[in-house]
């Protein structure tokens, strides 16, 4: 319980300096994280490790790709094509419908995409699309990043959903049927609850820029289906190295074609290649603008800030997975008689205690696997539930130490109270209601 009452008391530090004090996330999260584990009582030296390690880790998991992402984005927002798509999806789906499409694209994409790399790669798209459409970033932003995470939890071949399938002995197409399905319905939920929220808390999708400078930024806009090459190719060279992977059987040798399409279907080879397409979206090309000086320099004076916060994220979810804390969590709750809803709760307060939703789901399959025939789950479909049920609560809760709680925010320019509002409190609606569904899906097969 010690453990815990820490962890609850980082979060409030958090919250207190960034919200009341206005002091730096990064700091804040630095903070957080040394106290918690100064006063776990872990040694001196397994603090530095652990901050090192933490920071290096998390930067060398997303740190290049977020540099590649913003200066992506820059390039479609200066050269004007961002808006210039924007135009085109909303014809195709009016204004009304913008939450809708992204949390569907979200859904999509995060299927063989990681959803923290997904959110950057489409947030130049999800940034245009509410500002043309005339609507607060909170909503369009959190209904994307929550179709992202639904899919991230809920679908192999994703990392986590596939390695809980396997651990458990799931058949993994019918785990990825019945996340399919749960996924669609609890998207739904999201769509409404994000529409909702955007309407309550109003952010401008982009303040710096007038409707009269994106008019003017249009007459020089690359053509719709140019601009969508830097987003959709890493997309396709991503999902290319999914479909790859997961149909390598174990032992084989891969051709040299499937090496070539694993290399350029790595997120930072792919956004590699959609940086050098969107350099090709300026009609009039000046070398300056890939200058320190230019739109690559201050892309990366952006991207810094990101950076920085999300490698003091990466510190504190590893202080904490590193603590025992999930073990804690684990034995306080594996002996409790709560059926179906076992595995959801397991792996919800390991999610909340370490951040990472794939550590929470191989965690608690390898918990849950060997109590499977005490508690009755013995059929296949048995199985698959339970797989999805470890997966929504793979979602509870995104807080300050998951990486993609700071990712939605410092790209979207939301403030830290309303990411704990709304995305956090998101997380918490729409895994629930998925575990729900899981539940009522028990009494039926």
């Amino acid at each position: 319980m010690i453990a815990i009452s820490l962890l609850l008391v980082s979060v409030l530090i958090i919250i207190l300096l960034t919200v009341k004090y206005k002091v730096h996330p990064f700091l804040a999260l630095l903070c957080a994280a040394l106290f918690f584990a100064l006063f776990s009582g872990m040694s001196l030296d397994t603090i530095v490790q652990l901050v090192n390690d933490g920071f290096g880790i998390t930067l060398g998991k997303i740190g290049i790709v977020i540099v590649l992402g913003v200066i992506i984005g820059a390039f479609l927002e200066h050269s004007g094509g961002a808006y210039k798509l924007a135009e085109v999806v909303l014809r195709l789906i009016g204004k009304k419908n913008v939450h809708a499409a992204m949390g569907i694209v979200g859904y999509i994409v995060s299927i063989p995409v990681f959803a923290d790399s997904g959110f950057i790669i489409l947030n130049p798209l999800n940034k245009s699309l509410s500002k043309r459409a005339g609507l607060s970033i909170v909503g369009t932003a959190t209904a994307l990043i929550l179709g992202l995470m639904i899919t991230h939890v809920l679908v192999p071949p994703t990392p986590g959903p596939i390695a809980a399938a396997g651990i458990i002995g799931a058949d993994v197409g019918l785990v990825m049927l019945v996340g399919l399905v749960i996924g669609m319905l609890s998207l739904v939920v999201a769509v409404i609850y994000c529409k909702k929220m955007g309407s309550k808390y109003y952010i401008d999708p982009n303040p710096e820029v007038t409707e009269e400078a994106i008019q003017e930024k249009m007459k020089q806009a690359p053509s719709a289906f140019k601009s969508f090459l830097p987003i959709l190719i890493p997309i396709l060279l991503i999902i290319g190295k999914s479909i790859m992977d997961f149909n390598l059987t174990e032992g084989q040798e891969p051709s040299g074609l499937v090496k070539l399409i694993s290399f350029v279907g790595s997120p930072v080879i792919a956004l590699i290649i959609g940086m050098l397409f969107s350099f090709l979206l300026p009609k009039k090309w000046d070398r300056e603008m890939l200058s320190t000086t230019g739109w690559v320099g201050k892309a990366l004076a952006d991207a810094s800030n990101i950076i920085l916060i999300t490698g003091a994220g990466g510190i504190f979810g590893t202080i904490l997975q590193n603590s025992g804390i999930a073990d804690t969590l684990a034995d306080s709750l594996s002996g409790a008689n709560l059926g179906i809803w076992l595995p959801f709760f397991l792996c919800a307060a390991i999610k909340t205690a370490q951040g990472s939703s794939t550590v929470a789901l191989i965690t608690t399959a390898s918990i849950i696997a060997p109590l499977l025939i005490t508690m009755g789950f013995t059929t296949e479909m048995d199985k698959a539930l339970v797989v999805a049920a470890i997966g929504a609560g793979a979602m509870v809760v995104s807080h300050a130490n998951d990486s993609g709680f700071w990712i939605l925010t410092q790209f979207s320019g939301i403030d830290v109270k309303t990411g704990y509002r709304v995305y956090t409190l998101g997380t918490l609606v729409v895994g629930t209601f998925a575990a729900l569904l899981v539940f009522m899906a028990s009494f039926i097969f």
